[in-house]
Parts: structure tokens; C-alpha cells; sequence
């Protein structure tokens, strides 16, 4: 029998997951006036599209990004802080999760190396983790031991230099880590730097080393923000941020080089007002995408095109709520769920399997400052 993937087992183990109750946590703000004590959890279902609220699963500061393990037993949230233990720096945090308790039981924090940490992603082979430092500029990886503990900092990288707008770029700014589908490569998005970093990673030590190139650049002023490959592993889609874009991305996973293929607006070609474009979603089988956009708050969706990557808009409608910071699919795809920062709520709307269109309208559920919605 061949060998599967890692990224592959894991698309797999959420299949397998479907037909179940599941558990989601959400991320949420902890400062500037907020409510929020930390990271919520809530049991979904799917039949219904309902959340039932099952309370704070562990107090945490300012926990705005979450990744899960493939085996779902650890949570790490990016603590985005611009102090920690003393030093300049935000932190990240690992948990273990009860799934019957819908808790999040502590394991360890250890210094991001970097402050504003915005954003924690786990390879696919559950061994390594790594964090995006925003205002600090820079990027660290580190071990993760069999027990789910982060060990301290192995590779830090600080970035320098500054971009076309003397506002938003004025400084390095690293909003994204993403593993490549075979774990062989790290991609570092930095907004300020219009460019999407690229190392070698190795994943028994979590070392990373810049690659050759060691790094795609975007057009100047666009905002690299949020990453995501499809499933086939061809094609990356890069959100950008400033310009409320999608690039359609191609990957070459023996160099480890991008390669532009196309760009599509999140926003009405007549609109000039604010706009922040904020992240995607694609689904298994990789034929529908959807994005999301701030101040023009929207959702987005997309046809792909698996043989190209290219996307065809479908729709852009309502996203239920102000500044849409985050969004995911259920485990059944049968729904999108999206946590709507200012407007204190997650929107869930039902999604039509075989034509990818979304619901106009959805349902709403009250929680402070939303941030991330991850999947256990």
C-alpha cells in the first residue's frame, strides 16, 4: 500500500470526523475594553448549524490565533502581547485538550521571540510549531515534545526594511506561518514587506533555513496577509490585505518557489472606501474558495478551477456582522461559520455542497471580540 502524505492524513482524519459532534474554540480579544477572559469552546452541530456555548475553555491573554494539532489532542493559541515575563515580546501557549469537559488544560507559554503575536500554525506532522510576530517584524519555530509542550525558540528570523505606504508599512510585519503540504517548507507572510518569506524546515529538529530564493515578492503596496494551499498541494492562495485580493499562487514543491498566476478583488471595482482583506477557506476537494473582507465587510465565494488554480466569483454577499476577522467550514462543508470582530458574534450560513453558493442570510451567536474559529 503507498505511503499518504501527511497533509493528505490529515484532510483524511476530518473526513472520518464528519458525522460526529464536534468541538470549536474560539480565539477572542482580551484587551482594548473587551469582555473576553481567553479561549471559548462550544459544541457544534451539524444537523442544525447550531453552536452551544460551553463556557470559557481556559483563561488567556489576548489569545487572537489558534492551531490544533492533526491528532487533535493540543491547542496553541498566539498570545498577541507586547510584553512577556518581563521582556518585549508576546508569547505562545499550549494546551491540552478535554474533549468531554470542553475544557483546555494548561501544558506551558514560552516567549515568541517578537511582539504582536498574531498568528501559530503546526505542521502537518504535529511536530513542530511556529508564530508570526506582527509588530515585532519577525518569525520563530519551535519543537513540539510528545506531550504537546512547546520547547523554547530553535529558529528566530527579524526582518527588516519597509514597504510602498509609509502608514502600514513603516516596519516589518509577519502575519502568517504556513507549512507546505509536505512539511519540507515554511512560508512567512510579511504585510509590510509585500513578500511571502521561504524556508527549509526541518522536521525533526524544527529548524529553519532560508531557501534559495528566500522569498516570492507581491506587488508593492498589496499586503500579504493570510495563506492557503489547496488541496492538491499546486497552488497557494495568498489574501492580501491592503489590497483586498486574492492571488492564485503556484507552487513548486521541489523548489519552493511561487509563481503569480492570477489576482481577483474582494470588493466592488466602484468602491473606494476603507478595505482590509482578512483570510480564505477552500474546501476538500478543493472546487470552491471563500474569502473575507473587512471595513467592506463581505464573504466571498469562489469557484476553483483544480487544473489551474483560478478562481470565478460566485458571490459576494453579506458576512453578518462588522470586520470579519476569521472564517472556517464545518467539518461537513455543509456551513461556513465567520467570527465577526466588532460586532461581537460568530455567523454561521448554511453552503450548498454542489453548487459552493452561501446562504444570504445566516445565525448569530453572541461572543466578545472573536478572533480565530479552530476545529478539535
Amino acid at each position: 500500500m503507498a505511503a499518504v502524505a501527511p497533509f493528505a492524513k490529515e484532510l483524511l482524519g476530518l473526513h472520518s470526523q464528519e458525522g460526529k459532534q464536534r468541538l470549536l474554540f474560539a480565539g477572542t480579544q482580551t484587551v482594548n475594553g473587551s469582555s473576553s477572559r481567553g479561549i471559548y469552546a462550544y459544541h457544534w452541530d451539524s444537523a442544525s448549524g447550531e453552536l452551544q456555548a460551553a463556557g470559557l475553555a481556559a483563561e488567556s491573554d489576548n489569545p487572537t490565533f489558534l492551531a490544533v494539532d492533526p491528532n487533535a489532542q493540543y491547542l496553541y493559541a498566539a498570545n498577541e502581547l507586547s510584553k512577556f515575563e518581563g521582556q518585549a515580546s508576546g508569547a505562545v501557549s499550549a494546551f491540552a485538550i478535554d474533549h468531554m469537559g470542553a475544557k483546555l488544560k494548561p501544558i506551558n507559554q514560552v516567549s515568541a521571540e517578537g511582539t504582536g503575536t498574531c498568528n501559530v500554525a503546526v505542521n502537518h506532522a504535529g511536530r513542530a510549531a511556529f508564530c508570526a510576530n506582527y509588530n515585532g517584524g519577525s518569525a520563530t519555530s519551535f519543537v513540539i515534545n510528545s506531550n504537546g509542550q512547546l520547547s523554547d525558540p530553535v529558529s528566530h528570523f527579524q526582518y527588516h526594511g519597509h514597504g510602498a505606504n509609509k502608514e502600514r508599512q513603516e516596519a516589518p510585519h509577519a502575519h502568517r506561518v504556513t507549512p507546505s503540504p509536505d512539511d519540507r517548507f515554511l512560508l512567512v507572510n510579511d504585510l509590510a514587506l509585500d513578500c511571502i518569506h521561504v524556508y527549509h524546515l526541518n522536521d525533526a529538529n524544527a529548524r529553519l533555513t532560508p531557501n534559495d530564493p528566500p522569498q516570492w515578492n507581491a506587488t508593492p503596496g498589496s499586503g500579504p496577509r493570510a495563506l492557503r494551499f489547496h488541496p492538491n498541494g499546486r497552488f497557494a492562495y495568498c489574501v492580501h490585505e491592503m489590497a483586498s485580493q486574492v492571488e492564485v499562487l503556484a507552487w513548486d514543491p521541489e523548489k519552493g518557489t511561487l509563481r503569480s498566476v492570477q489576482k481577483v478583488s474582494l470588493i466592488p471595482e466602484d468602491y473606494h472606501g476603507a478595505t482590509r482583506g482578512s483570510d480564505i477557506a477552500i474546501t476538500r476537494g478543493g472546487h470552491f474558495a471563500y474569502a473575507a473582507n473587512r471595513d467592506y465587510d463581505c464573504l466571498v465565494s469562489f469557484a476553483v478551477d483544480a487544473k489551474n488554480g483560478k478562481l470565478t466569483m460566485l458571490a459576494r454577499g453579506s458576512c453578518g456582522g462588522k470586520i470579519p476577522r476569521h472564517l472556517t467550514l464545518d467539518p461537513t462543508e455543509k456551513w461556513v461559520l465567520v467570527a465577526n470582530e466588532q460586532s461581537d458574534r460568530i455567523s454561521v450560513f448554511a453552503r450548498d455542497e454542489k453548487t459552493g453558493k452561501v446562504a444570504e442570510t445566516g445565525k448569530d451567536f453572541a461572543i466578545a471580540k472573536p478572533q480565530c474559529l479552530v476545529w478539535a
